[in-house]
């Protein structure tokens, strides 16, 4: 990955050259930025700007570490709540520096919240196409090569996806593996044995060792219906474990994921932006 990392006293910002497409056309990225002020992220942005100049691009997207694997998006209305774990985080004047300088809204991004008592009630129907089951709690390195591989099959046509190695996959990865909960690491397969989908939840330890909620962080299905059964086995799941809440994490707008959020009665309580500028347009 092409990159460069630009620093004042009061600013920091890394270029991405390599970033995903926008519209067909390559882009840059903005990642890893934070400034005191936004006199000084106005001014490392146009030293950003100017990088991605001298190297013949003319869009960027931020914020965005690269790709969307890695940390991406501002987060642009909240309820004040504390951030969860592994959410994106930013200081309140940082998304308005972007937009002084000319960036735009291109994505829109929320995270809900629900009751599990209710969640874990709201059953799909049955069928004997899907099986549920979770993780045996053996192999982490086994169990994160067969997510790459559904991931990169399910989200290959989502927008600004650029594809990742499975080396690099599995450093982003592994660390989180003592913090996980076999329970909530789940699989869905059709009747063959073969994958069909997963879930990838975890306790929302920002809140302590004993967190009162759990996160539906990743999950990815090939098969119609199979996401629906995997996000209830979730609910039922965490909420026999004794959490209290759910939370469907970064979802996007546009995505079925928002259509059943919305339907099993969660709260949206964090919005999220990815902005973009067309140096030429």
């Amino acid at each position: 990955m092409t990159k460069e990392t630009i620093k004042t006293a009061d600013a920091k910002l890394t270029v991405y050259l390599n970033g995903p497409s926008w519209d067909g056309v390559p882009a840059a990225t903005f990642g890893d930025f934070s400034c005191k002020t936004p006199d000084a992220g106005a001014e490392i942005l146009f030293k950003g700007v100017e990088r991605v100049q001298d190297a013949g691009l003319d869009r960027i997207i931020g914020p965005m570490s690269g790709d969307t694997w890695h940390s991406y998006r501002f987060v642009s209305d909240s309820d004040g709540s504390a951030p969860f774990l592994m959410e994106p985080t930013n200081k309140l004047h940082e998304p308005g520096v972007f937009q002084s300088a000319g960036f735009t809204e291109i994505s829109r991004y929320f995270s809900a919240r629900v009751p599990l008592r209710t969640a874990a009630g709201s059953a799909p129907p049955e069928t004997d196409g899907i099986v549920v089951e979770e993780w045996d709690g053996t192999d982490p390195e086994a169990l994160f090569r067969q997510v790459f591989k559904l991931s990169t099959r399910a989200f290959s046509n989502n927008a600004f996806y650029t594809p990742i190695s499975e080396t690099d996959f599995l450093a982003m990865y592994m660390p989180v593996v003592p913090m996980m909960k076999r329970d909530l690491i789940l699989f869905a397969r059709r009747r063959d044995g073969t994958l069909a989908g997963f879930l990838f939840g975890i306790p929302n330890y920002a809140e302590g060792p004993n967190p009162n909620s759990a996160i539906l962080k990743t999950y990815a299905s090939l098969e119609p219906g199979a996401g629906r059964h995997l996000a209830h086995r979730f609910h039922k799941t965490a909420f026999s474990m004794g959490y209290e809440t759910a939370i469907h994490a970064l979802i996007h707008d546009d995505n079925t994921s928002a259509e059943r959020s919305a339907a099993e009665g969660a709260t949206i309580f964090r919005r999220y932006s990815l902005l973009g500028r067309k140096l030429n347009g």
